[in-house]
């Protein structure tokens, strides 16, 4: 693909998704995002606002709640919960074409995950995000690449998108056939203002950056604490470090490495201070959780792989419960 204007559909209107929205105008692209309900209306009276510091601007999106208005799309960006997925994936398909790239910009493992993987499970689906292979029908693995999000964002309103810190975006295809395309998309998400990395081990940086949240994002759910005080109490800070020791031996069979160890990498976490994660936050919000995607793939791949997750599995069961009873399961 060429720096000519391309046509970039964005699949939810949340906080992620209105920033890449907001950045692809800003570059020049055509763009379409998927919306309903408040969030739908406000964008069609007012486009897409954007919040930064003390300034606001106003994008202009087209926006509709049925994907077949808009055609086939160049690349499609997925910036969904990974738990939503499952069932809108079919009606998506009006947007995918032969030359269609699908960016995959969530929490958690994608759906192409594993597709050609050069190592264990190869080729193997993941029930935690891909039940019953609704997702890989709709979204062609072989014509799907990563974007890591390294930002933090909210949303202040239906179709009210407040940036916090952070701007790094990282974009890999973890197939060679799609360097182009990943290319083409870093691009121009680094001409609407991102910082942007392209990766050529885009399955290694997803991991990594799953690997940090595994625990934390749970046990703040479970627990309504902040980072720090998780990672203050010695006995959940124990708990914070053998999540990730399970996941790393996972890591490990499959030749992902993140390249530190654990402590190391909950140093870093501490340094963030006292923040509200983003299962957090949900929660506090009666929003459904991404409990399968960030921690349910985990006991899966352990299970298929042979390595024991007992510590995993038992906060993925009272995460479930916690869920469930609060309404949000």
């Amino acid at each position: 693909m060429s720096s000519a204007q391309v046509r970039i559909a964005v699949i939810g209107a949340g906080a992620i998704g209105g920033l890449i929205a907001a950045a692809a105008v800003r570059a020049g692209h055509a763009v379409q995002m998927l919306a309903r309900g408040k969030t739908l209306d406000a964008l069609r009276a007012d486009g897409l606002r954007v919040i930064d510091g003390q300034c606001e601007s106003q994008v202009p999106v087209k926006a509709s709640d049925d994907a077949a208005t808009f055609g086939v799309q160049d690349f499609v960006v997925v910036a969904l919960k990974a738990q939503t997925l499952p069932p809108l994936a079919a009606s998506l398909q009006p947007l995918i074409g032969p030359q269609t790239v699908i960016v995959a910009a969530m929490n958690g493992l994608p759906w192409w995950f594993l597709h050609r993987f050069a190592g264990p499970l190869a080729d193997h689906r993941i029930d935690a995000v891909d039940p019953g292979g609704a997702v890989s029908a709709a979204l062609p693995p072989a014509r799907s690449i990563g974007c890591v999000v390294h930002l933090s964002s909210s949303t202040d309103a239906p179709g009210v998108v407040r940036r916090g810190r952070g701007n790094q975006l990282i974009v890999g295809a973890p197939l060679a056939e799609l360097d182009a395309p990943a290319s083409a998309f870093a691009a121009a998400m680094r001409d609407g203002g991102f910082d942007v990395a392209l990766s050529d081990d885009i399955r290694t940086e997803i991991w990594a950056k799953l690997w940090g949240n595994m625990n934390m994002n749970p046990l703040s759910a479970l627990t309504g604490s902040t980072a720090d005080r998780l990672l203050d109490d010695p006995l959940t800070h124990a708990l914070v470090l053998r999540m990730m020791e399970e996941a790393d031996a996972i890591g490990a069979r499959l030749g992902l490495s993140t390249g530190m160890s654990a402590p190391q990498r909950v140093a870093v976490t501490r340094k963030l201070g006292a923040f509200r994660t983003s299962m957090l936050q949900d929660f506090e919000a009666g929003r459904p959780l991404e409990i399968e995607p960030i921690l349910g793939v985990f006991p899966e791949l352990g299970r298929k792989l042979g390595v024991p997750t007992p510590y995993c599995d038992a906060v993925l069961g009272l995460l479930r419960q916690r869920a469930v009873n609060s309404g949000l399961g």
